[in-house]
């Protein structure tokens, strides 16, 4: 077995789904802390079974962002909606039972459990079972936990994970541990997933794989994915809209090709505002959003290669690389 790469995937797993995942809909989204504010007035909508990015230089406000949209803070003023479904104000356990799941930029993953009872772990607002039926093992209990286990398998096949079920989880190399949180996020069937910085810290394999996955997600499971990212190839190949951010305001909105054009992006990471990024005087050119080895066929992901991709290139990176902390200060 070699730790470091996937498995190729199971075209049998990930089929479509039929119904449409509600829109999620943000609406002028303010999030203020001790006078500093994170989140100015913030604006935009995931389509139904769309892939959408949030970008900007660090400090724009990306994370805080998705920690509202989670439920790990609170919003000043605005709101949050995903269908008719008013999500502002709602604690984690909540928002996720209504079908929003989420991966974070920091892994937090057991050096001791194992893959399957890491994702099994996304199955738990799936359960009925009561903890006296479980504890005795009745008939119904043992039914649904051998569903449980059959689409976690499922998915750890769709993901490349299947050969590593029973490997502890905190073992493995980043770029599969990444993927491990992923697949826990799947494992909770949520209509809206949001990925945050899912390819940051991989390798140029483990990222090509990973874009596959996420353009699968979208294209087999009909999930709508929101996602923050740095790599600006991925981001411009895989998003259908691009929301721009910058020291919490809102400053382009579009289809890729359209934001990557936009002086306002530009002048943002370049640091024309204020608070300079790079000391390059010319915007950097982005590759137009293009099929390739990172967009998988209809029935799954594609496999790796060793083909170049545009994303590993020096040009296919943002101005900024770096992770995306300190955002509550909006500093950078």
């Amino acid at each position: 077995m070699n730790p470091g790469t996937p498995e190729a995937p199971d075209a049998s797993v990930g089929t479509a789904v039929t119904d449409a995942p509600p829109r999620l809909e943000v609406t002028d989204l303010t999030v203020r802390f001790a006078g500093l504010t994170a989140l100015d007035g913030v604006s935009f909508a995931v389509e139904p079974g769309s892939i959408h990015a949030v970008i900007g230089p660090n400090g724009a406000g990306k994370s805080t962002c998705f920690n509202v949209l989670s439920g790990v803070y609170r919003a000043t003023s605005g709101s949050v909606r995903l269908g008719e479904r008013e999500l502002t104000g709602l604690p984690p356990e909540r928002i996720a039972a209504l079908g929003v799941a989420r991966t974070f930029q920091n892994l937090a993953l057991s050096d001791h459990a194992t893959v399957a009872d890491t994702m099994l772990l996304g199955r738990h607002r799936l359960t009925r079972t009561g903890f006296l039926a479980a504890g005795l093992r009745l008939p119904s209990a043992v039914r649904e936990e051998a569903r449980h286990r059959e689409r976690m398998r499922e998915i750890a096949a769709f993901l490349g994970l299947g050969k590593y079920l029973d490997v502890p989880a905190g073992i493995l190399p980043y770029g599969l541990q990444k993927l491990v949180e992923l697949g826990r996020a799947l494992c909770m069937e949520p209509e809206v997933l949001l990925l945050d910085e899912p390819i940051a810290g991989m390798t140029p394999t483990e990222r090509r794989h990973a874009a596959g996955v996420i353009a699968a997600v979208r294209e087999n499971l009909g999930v709508s994915v929101l996602l923050v990212e740095h790599d600006m190839g991925v981001v411009m190949r895989l998003a259908d809209t691009v929301t721009v951010l910058d020291f919490g305001r809102r400053i382009a909105h579009g289809d890729p090709e359209r934001v990557q054009n936009d002086p306002e992006v530009a002048r943002a990471y370049l640091g024309t505002n204020g608070g300079a990024e790079t000391s390059s005087a010319t915007p950097v050119a982005h590759p137009p959003k293009t099929t390739d080895t990172t967009t998988p066929p209809a029935d799954g992901p594609a496999p790796d290669t060793d083909a170049p991709d545009a994303s590993d290139a020096p040009d296919g990176s943002p101005p900024n690389g770096s992770s995306d902390g300190g955002e509550a200060g909006a500093s950078r």
